[in-house]
């Protein structure tokens, strides 16, 4: 999960630098195969989350299986994509849709069934989507890279999440005050995704309206 990561094979150079967006290749390529088993996780892992109302343990379980494969999925096709450099459209369209789809599913999952405050998700997805849709918008000119506190939110946000994925306050017998332990680990770490959500997005829009700034003042 990149939530604030740019697409395949765009995160070369540092914050303001003007990055190339890659060649068009061929589509066909193992990152976007990736890229495209993410997407089609997203329906399986809201089934299984959700299923029974979150009250069914062997399904949260699955439910973190799944998230963890997307997750691993998302760290492989980028690092793949960058020692290639098979940046294509089809990854730099696809790659944060996939993103934003599997963790949009996790946060709006969670809060229908009671794991997550929804006041936290509805902060967090709105920040998320606004960054994809202004990154998109900017994609034909420049890529903006990430920045190192979107990269810190999101491994916070992912291990935040998988956790509370998992039945942790189900738990029961010799498990229950571990279970305990790890659910507040989770929402610490969720305190700080949320934080570094808000001074991460802040500095994404600063960092996009310098690079317009820049450009525009190019081209007079």
């Amino acid at each position: 999960m990149s939530a604030d990561v740019p697409p395949h094979g765009s995160s070369r150079g540092g914050a303001g630098e003007r990055t190339p967006v890659g060649r068009r290749g061929s589509n066909w390529n193992v990152p976007n195969a990736l890229t495209t088993l993410r997407i089609l996780l997203v329906p399986l892992f809201g089934w299984a989350l959700l299923h029974d109302g979150g009250a069914s343990e062997g399904w949260r379980v699955v439910a973190f299986v799944i998230f963890a494969v997307a997750m691993v999925t998302d760290k492989i096709d980028g690092d793949l994509a960058r020692k290639h450099d098979l940046v294509t459209d089809f990854g730099k369209i696809a790659d944060p849709i996939a993103d934003k789809a599997i963790t949009g599913m996790a946060f709006i999952g969670l809060s229908i069934i009671g794991a997550l405050w929804w006041w936290v998700t509805v902060l967090v997805l709105l920040r998320e989507w606004s960054v994809t849709a202004l990154r998109l918008s900017v994609m034909r000119d420049v890529v903006m890279p990430a920045n190192q506190s979107g990269k810190i939110k999101t491994t916070l946000q992912a291990l935040a999440l998988g956790a509370f994925v998992l039945p942790l306050r189900e738990l029961d017998g010799a498990l229950d005050v571990p279970g305990e332990v790890l659910w507040w680990v989770a929402a610490a770490f969720m305190a700080a995704a949320v934080l570094l959500t808000l001074t991460s997005g802040y500095e994404f829009f600063r960092d996009a309206h310098a690079q317009r700034a820049d450009r525009r003042s190019r081209q007079d």
